[in-house]
């Protein structure tokens, strides 16, 4: 049987995701700007939702892109 991944967030004790912390954010997307689900990160699921709600403001004000590498 696979070992159950242990949420990184929760282990740093992490309580609340930042949108404006752009280095944390972009580990949790791809490298086209999708956000990776949680079998991917391992992470908990309100650590999840949290994540999805910073991405989605940090899009919106233009902290990180929505596409990236669309013009490159």
């Amino acid at each position: 049987m696979a070992m159950k991944k242990v949420c990184k967030l929760c282990e740093r004790s992490i309580a609340r995701i930042d949108y404006k912390d752009e280095h944390l954010l972009s580990r949790l997307m791809t490298d086209r700007g999708k956000i990776l689900p949680r079998r991917a990160t391992g992470s908990c699921a309100p650590h999840q939702r949290q994540i999805a709600a910073a991405v989605k403001r940090a899009r919106y004000l233009a902290l990180v892109p929505y596409i990236k590498g669309h013009y490159e």
